[in-house]
C-alpha cells in the first residue's frame, strides 16, 4: 500500500536579470542533507553543485543554474531558502571596534537585487564597430576557474577568458557575427585589437553586474557600538560571515 505524498507549496518569482517568471518550491529533506554535505565538505566546487541541483530540482527543471548570471542564482537561491528554512537568518556579527560576535536577526525577504540602471550590454566600440555582451554566467565562472588553479594562469589572463566568453556577438554598420560562430581564438584576437578606452568600456559593463549584497545595522551586545556592515554572497546568509565595513 503505497503511502501518502505530501504537497508541497507553489511560489512563484522574477529572476532580476530579465524578470522572466520563475515558479518554485521549497527544497525538502533529501535536498536540504545534499546542502548540508556539500557545505560540510568546504568545497567550493562541490557546494556550487549542490546549489544548482538544488535550484534545478526545486524549480521543477525548468531553470538551468549554470546557465543563470551569477546574481541571479545567488538571488534564486536566497528566495528557496527562504520559504523552505524561514525567512530569518541568523548571522554571528563580528564588532568593528571590539571585534566580538553579536546574534544579528536578518529578513531574507528584505534581501534584493538593484538591477535600476544598469548599462546596457551593447557597446558601441567606434562609429561602425560594436558589440553586445551578456553578464558572466555560472558555468563560464566556473570553468575558467577551475583554470585558475593552475599556477600558470593568473588574475588578467582569467578576467580575459570571462570577458571572452561574456561576448555574445559582435556587429558592424553590414552584419551582425554571432559570438557562438567564432572560435576561442578569433573572440580573444578581436578583443586584443581593441584599444586601452574601447577594452575598459567593455570591463566597465562586467564590473556593474548587480550583487548580492545587504547592509545589516547592528548594536554590538558586548561593548553597544553601532555597526554598520555590507554582507555578500549566499554563503554570508547562511553562516557567520566577516563582512565588509560600509
Amino acid at each position: 500500500m503505497p503511502l501518502p505524498i505530501i504537497e508541497t507549496p507553489k511560489y512563484e518569482t522574477k529572476l532580476p536579470s530579465t524578470g522572466k517568471k520563475v515558479f518554485y518550491r521549497p527544497y525538502l529533506v533529501k535536498e536540504e542533507k545534499m546542502l548540508m554535505i556539500a557545505l560540510e565538505s568546504a568545497d567550493s566546487k562541490q557546494i556550487m553543485q549542490a546549489v544548482k541541483d538544488t535550484i534545478s530540482a526545486c524549480t521543477y527543471n525548468k531553470v538551468d543554474p549554470g546557465e543563470l548570471p551569477i546574481f541571479d542564482l545567488e538571488y534564486m537561491f536566497l528566495r528557496l531558502r527562504a520559504k523552505s528554512v524561514g525567512e530569518i537568518s541568523k548571522l554571528n556579527l563580528k564588532c568593528t571596534s571590539c571585534e566580538k560576535n553579536t546574534r544579528v536577526d536578518v529578513n531574507l525577504d528584505e534581501i534584493k537585487i538593484d538591477v535600476k540602471n544598469l548599462p546596457s550590454g551593447t557597446i558601441q566600440l567606434t562609429d561602425t564597430i560594436g558589440i553586445t555582451m551578456n553578464w558572466p554566467k555560472v558555468d563560464l565562472v566556473a570553468e575558467f576557474s577551475d583554470e585558475g588553479d593552475s599556477e600558470k594562469t593568473n588574475k588578467a589572463e582569467l578576467a580575459f577568458n570571462i570577458i571572452a566568453g561574456c561576448i555574445e556577438s559582435i556587429f558592424d554598420n553590414k552584419r551582425v557575427y554571432p559570438a557562438k560562430d567564432q572560435t576561442k581564438a578569433e573572440l580573444h584576437e578581436f578583443l586584443e585589437s581593441l584599444n586601452q578606452n574601447q577594452f575598459k568600456k567593455i570591463q566597465e559593463f562586467i564590473e556593474a553586474m548587480p550583487k548580492l549584497e545587504h547592509n545589516v545595522e547592528f548594536e554590538c551586545a558586548h561593548c553597544k557600538a553601532k555597526n554598520s556592515l555590507l554582507i555578500r554572497g549566499i554563503q554570508s546568509f547562511f553562516s557567520s560571515p566577516s563582512p565588509t565595513t560600509v
